[in-house]
């Protein structure tokens, strides 16, 4: 089965996962698919193919006679939509000889702009995937997923001798639990690369350290009428701390390396109100000082309207797994000589964000994270094309068939 038709048939199945569910997977629906792939890979012939109570998918396609002795190499990649926009109903809308210019999307005539995606110029001449404007694509992270597939079936068509190659598909990616339940007992890889990322010559092996940080205000509620000196509204008293925050420290205003506040939800009356962050930076030391700077905003309005007035509830959500990933630097450079292998220069670039490679380089596997060839994900212009799909099938066969030695 050709890359383009896995892709094709992965996104028609709706995976969207859910916040703040207390299970994994947050959706049932999220099963659908990954009975799919538990099929398709015993098809295929792997061995210990399994689809847990969980929605974890694993198989192994066992080390050719002579190559038992390779390192286990993984390749991981989720199978869940974005709670951040629709993935129900999803309908590509193909473009062969795509042209390099801006795409009217089909259903609600919003425009696919190449100012707001440059490389999509670099596409023309390509088969071009993009949305009908109603829902996300789903090449994150199903083009991965269809890409991990269709590299294993080269691999085992052409007789390409290798070492053990694990599978492995997680549920819940895109609401930061999809590692939490990754079964490394099962999973014997001694190395592993989510495919995951947008360019299909990327190695990323940086990402932000991450926490959520969540404000909750007590505040007193009397009739406005003789409200003088006893009042205290919760509702301002949250518009006080959001304006505490450095207004340049924002997501709309940061790049690269640069870190951010970013106030996700608000909600609020005069007797309580909520405000809801996600604070990153890639730097250790500088992810440290914010953290420390929200509890001396927590103190500041708790000096100013008393005690318990604010509560303020941290919890970190991951790190930068380059402190790991540099302990094992051989899987950054065996990735870059397989993209420089097809043809195309090899990009590390930060993400600004969190894989399931993170969470899992901390908990003993080294994973960094491939490209997949999409763009614009989490939204109606979500795209991709078949070409670089192809490209990106290249790079993990090449790195299939060249085995690191114990």
């Amino acid at each position: 089965m050709k890359v383009a038709e896995r892709f094709l048939k992965y996104v028609s199945y709706w995976t969207t996962s859910k916040e703040d569910e207390e299970g994994i997977p947050s959706t049932g629906r999220q099963f659908d698919l990954a009975r799919e792939l538990e099929r398709e890979m015993k098809e295929l012939g792997l061995s210990q193919v399994v689809c847990d109570e969980h929605c974890y998918v694993y198989g192994l396609l066992p080390a050719t006679v002579g190559y038992e002795n390779k390192k286990a190499i993984g390749f991981i990649a989720h199978m869940d939509t974005s709670p951040a926009f629709s993935g129900k109903n999803v309908n590509p809308v193909l473009i062969p000889d795509y042209d390099g210019r801006d795409v009217i999307l089909s259903a609600t005539r919003d425009l696919l702009k190449v100012s707001d995606f440059p490389r999509l110029a670099k596409r023309a001449g390509q088969t071009l995937i993009v949305t009908d404007g109603t829902t996300l694509l789903g090449a994150d992270d199903k083009a991965g997923v269809a890409e991990i597939l269709s590299a294993v079936e080269q691999v085992i068509r052409e007789d390409i001798p290798h070492g053990d190659i694990w599978i492995g598909f997680t549920p819940d990616e895109e609401v930061g639990v999809g590692s939490h339940l990754f079964d490394l007992d099962y999973f014997k890889a001694d190395y592993a690369y989510t495919v995951d990322g947008d360019y299909e010559g990327e190695i990323a092996y940086e990402n932000f350290n991450a926490a959520s940080a969540e404000f909750a205000v007590k505040g007193v509620n009397v009739h406005p009428g003789s409200a003088k000196d006893i009042m205290v509204n919760a509702a301002a008293v949250a518009c006080e701390i959001q304006n505490m925050l450095p207004k340049a420290d924002t997501p709309e205003h940061t790049e690269g390396r640069e870190g951010f506040y970013h106030l996700d939800s608000m909600t609020g009356e005069v007797a309580f109100a909520k405000l809801h962050y996600i604070v990153r930076d890639h730097d250790k030391d500088l992810f440290a000082r914010r953290l420390e700077f929200l509890k001396g905003v927590e103190n500041s309005i708790n000096e100013k309207y008393g005690a318990g007035t604010v509560t303020l509830t941290i919890s970190e959500s991951y790190r930068n797994m380059l402190e790991i990933i540099e302990q094992h630097f051989y899987i950054v450079e065996k990735a870059k000589d397989a993209i420089a292998s097809v043809g195309l220069e090899p990009i590390s670039t930060p993400v600004r964000g969190g894989t399931d490679g993170a969470q899992l380089s901390f908990r003993g596997l080294p994973c960094p994270n491939l490209g997949t060839g999409g763009d614009g994900f989490h939204g109606p212009f979500e795209h991709i094309t078949v070409e670089a799909m192809e490209t990106a099938v290249k790079v993990l066969v090449e790195i299939m068939k060249h085995p690191v030695d114990r």
